[in-house]
């Protein structure tokens, strides 16, 4: 006699060894398997759930309406739009994406990224559901629609954001200031947007009625900050108790306001928190005041790593910046602008250097190892550091601004520094490039020595 071997088949494997496969499919193939039967479909909702889009406000309604509530527990990263895609027919019914969110939200157990780009304020009924998302550690929140007719309220944002238990990254865009806590504003020049009207606005159990953007850095789990295109003249931000340990900091500036103003909102803001901070966005130049703003007595900045200049950074205040920061140990400096500032910035940069070699390696950025420049096409293409980071393809310099990136290569070279490599060599002596990829992984750095990278953002 003899007898046959049984050969596994996938029906007798254990369900959760069959997850594991679907897991490691690419999502095309797991939308393709889905479709199989019954049982295919099952298996594949955890990862047809796990990264959900939802682009407008029809969207989100249709999802709200349509999709099981138990799918959304599976839900790790979720990116909701409330802007319509088309505009309302006369007598159509409205679309409330408050009572959407409200629906959607409390059952998205796993939830780790949320980003929401707000058309209009939410409805504080929807501030709760965020209690629930413990998991939840990376929050950004933009306001894409009119400031003037439909601001988004400072409160209603801090309220949401100390509501979440466990928030690490926070990133706000164009939030609007409550009269509330800038009364100051109201019909004085420059006039900058205020919100009216949001009084009602619950009290949070830790910050009470101090629903103010300075109150942010009351939230102990805070480790990433970004906050652009708002007013940040609250003089609460230098006398704000900080419970946080901030190591990325973004702040951005106010269109409405000057580039004197902005710029001491900043120092006042870095001279409160600054000294815990290991890396840094600036979109306004830096004087001394910023350290004379400090009220701890660890120095201000003592722990920054890297700097990063965006493209509304001013490129006549380069030096004098950097100079301002040369106690910090400093050891990249990423570089954005125009295309057509790109050879005001070399110039600037190489102005650096000689400064640097001037005053000798030692105690002055003794520990940089790589800057790197790169151009925008448009202000939304800048990068982000820290929180909502994203990596764009890139493209070579030509013309003057690549003569001017070879010069600052060149300059480096005459200095003795280690000239510009391709972000996937790790040879010292590799090659000169115009292009290399800004957000690669950076060969180990060699002491003493400097790489300059170039790239175009498309």
């Amino acid at each position: 006699m003899f007898s046959a071997t049984r050969t596994g088949s996938w029906s007798s494997l254990p369900v959760e060894m069959k997850l594991s496969i679907v897991d490691q499919l690419d999502l095309d193939d797991v939308r393709t398997f889905a479709k199989v039967n019954r049982e295919s479909y099952n298996l594949s909702i955890p990862s047809l759930f796990r990264t959900v889009n939802l682009a407008s406000a029809e969207a989100l309604h249709q999802y709200a309406a349509s999709v099981p509530k138990p799918y959304n527990r599976h839900i790790r990263q979720l990116t909701i739009c409330t802007k319509r895609a088309h505009q309302s027919a006369p007598g159509s019914e409205p679309i409330r994406a408050s009572d959407d969110l409200a629906e959607i939200l409390p059952h998205c157990t796993q939830l780790e990224q949320l980003t929401l780009s707000l058309a209009a304020s939410l409805a504080k009924a929807v501030i709760p559901c965020f209690e629930h998302l413990l998991s939840l550690h990376s929050l950004c929140i933009d306001h894409c629609g009119d400031e003037a007719r439909s601001p988004l309220s400072e409160r209603l944002v801090v309220s949401i954001a100390a509501s979440v238990p466990s928030l690490r990254q926070l990133s706000l865009d164009r939030i609007t200031r409550s009269a509330m806590h800038a009364p100051d504003l109201l019909g004085a020049r420059p006039f900058v947007p205020v919100v009216k009207g949001d009084d009602d606005i619950p009290d949070h159990p830790t910050l009470g009625r101090e629903l103010r953007l300075p109150s942010l850095l009351r939230l102990p789990t805070l480790q990433k900050l970004r906050i652009r295109d708002t007013h940040l003249g609250d003089p609460q931000w230098e006398t704000m108790p900080v419970y946080c340990s901030l190591e990325v900091l973004d702040l951005g500036s106010c269109y409405h306001e000057s580039n004197d103003y902005n710029r001491v909102c900043t120092e006042r803001i870095m001279g409160n928190i600054g000294h815990t901070v290991d890396e840094c966005a600036l979109n306004t130049a830096l004087t001394s005041q910023t350290f004379a703003h400090a009220k701890h007595t660890e120095k201000p900045l003592k722990k920054l790593r890297k700097i990063h200049l965006t493209p509304l950074f001013p490129v006549e205040n380069v030096v004098d910046t950097l100079t301002t920061l040369s106690d910090s140990p400093v050891e990249s400096l990423s570089v954005q602008c125009h295309e057509d500032d790109v050879v005001d910035m070399c110039s600037a940069l190489e102005d650096f250097l000689n400064l640097r070699a001037e005053r000798g390696e030692k105690g002055f950025y003794e520990h940089l190892n790589e800057i790197s420049v790169s151009t925008v096409a448009d202000l939304s293409d800048a990068l982000d550091i820290g929180v909502g980071a994203k990596k764009r393809e890139q493209e070579a310099l030509s013309g003057e601004g690549a003569d001017a990136v070879r010069r600052l290569q060149e300059y480096c070279r005459d200095l003795r520094l280690q000239s510009a490599t391709p972000a996937s060599t790790t040879a010292a002596a590799a090659p000169l490039k115009e292009t290399s990829d800004v957000a690669s992984e950076k060969p180990a750095a060699i002491p003493g020595q400097t790489r300059v990278r170039a790239a175009t953002e498309a």
